[in-house]
């Protein structure tokens, strides 16, 4: 439900606005005038402090300065940033995609995300906002051997998915334990969040501009890049009941992403890309597995399952095989990130 004030502050007494699909964090709306999209209304969820709009803005300052086509935050009537947890995005025209439809898109997708990094490339900022430890693989998978250890509780045992969560999160803990040590990159102005539905795209396909950005933040392109070739080589989705990793799909991203960035990042990081995309999987399978018990972060699909606990099984199940597919590709995506 969107406050009156909030729709008073921005002077969209006559707007029409409606909820849009597809986040997983932040409520969502489409803000139309006339029958036309004018801007996205967002309200934060709370492990987003208020500062995260001003990265966001200083970030797409930048980007739209080096000629890039990227969201700007709409200031209110009286000139603010955001109303409490509520804030304005404008609208930008594209196409969303949750899977890859053809090599073709990520390609597309892999050279847009290489045009972004070429343009931060230079951006010098000290980030107000940043989500700790969100890619500490180590913490992640601790937290999960806490959490299993207890998670035979009496609400686990009524719904009747205490063994399977415990079992599913220790393979998970098993798997993770034969990762490999990630190479050491250095620290780039990274989205944070390139999962293939943060990218917008026209029909060619070419890609436009990158979404959701209340994840930027300094990181390596490991958890940058691999975490997007989790989301767009497995083109079943992660709420599959089976997944795939494409090599295909890998190899198109990959070679739209160097064919604009490859004079900036080091083989290291290519090598580090493969590992990474390994690792992240498991340490999502974790985060999944782990709110199967906890029942308080992701969001999900009511519509296709009976609760936040079954969406989350499915999807920590999910992860943790395509990190397994990941593993038993790995030399063949080295050798196309090193080629």
């Amino acid at each position: 439900m969107i406050p009156p004030e909030v729709v008073a502050a921005y002077g969209w007494a006559d707007a029409e606005l409606a909820p849009l699909a597809g986040g997983l964090i932040n409520a969502t709306y489409v803000v139309k005038i006339g029958g036309a999209p004018v801007a996205v209304l967002q309200r934060l969820h709370k492990i987003f402090a208020p500062a995260v709009n001003e990265d966001l803005d200083a970030v797409t300052r930048h980007l739209a300065a080096k000629g890039l086509v990227t969201p700007r935050l709409v200031r209110t009537v009286a000139g603010a940033v955001s109303v409490g947890p509520w804030r304005a995005l404008t609208w930008i025209d594209g196409v969303t995609v949750h899977r890859i439809p053809d090599p073709r898109w990520a390609e597309a997708g892999g050279e847009l995300v290489g045009r972004f990094h070429r343009a931060v490339a230079d951006l010098h900022h000290d980030y107000r906002f940043t989500r700790a430890g969100v890619h500490d693989t180590a913490a992640h998978l601790a937290r999960l051997a806490q959490v299993m250890a207890g998670a035979g509780s009496s609400r686990m045992m009524t719904e009747g998915a205490d063994a399977e969560a415990i079992d599913l999160g220790r393979e998970i803990l098993a798997a993770s334990a034969a990762l490999p040590a990630l190479p050491v990159g250095p620290q780039r102005h990274c989205h944070g969040d390139l999962k293939i539905s943060n990218l917008l795209f026209s029909p060619e396909p070419r890609g436009i501009a990158l979404v959701d950005l209340d994840t930027l933040a300094l990181g390596t392109m490991a958890f940058e890049l691999g975490d997007a070739m989790r989301s767009w080589c497995n083109p079943r989705g992660e709420d599959a009941g089976s997944v795939a990793f494409e090599l295909p799909i890998f190899a198109a991203a990959m070679r739209g992403f160097r064919a604009v960035a490859d004079a900036i990042v080091t083989a290291d990081e290519r090598r580090a890309v493969v590992i990474g995309l390994e690792t992240v999987c498991l340490e999502l399978a974790a985060r999944f597995a782990v709110d199967v018990v906890t029942d308080d972060y992701f969001g999900w699909d009511p519509a296709r399952f009976p609760s936040r606990r079954a969406h989350n099984l499915v999807r920590a199940r999910g992860q943790l095989a395509l990190g397994l597919a990941v593993r038993a590709a790995r030399e063949d995506a080295l050798a196309i990130a090193l080629a």
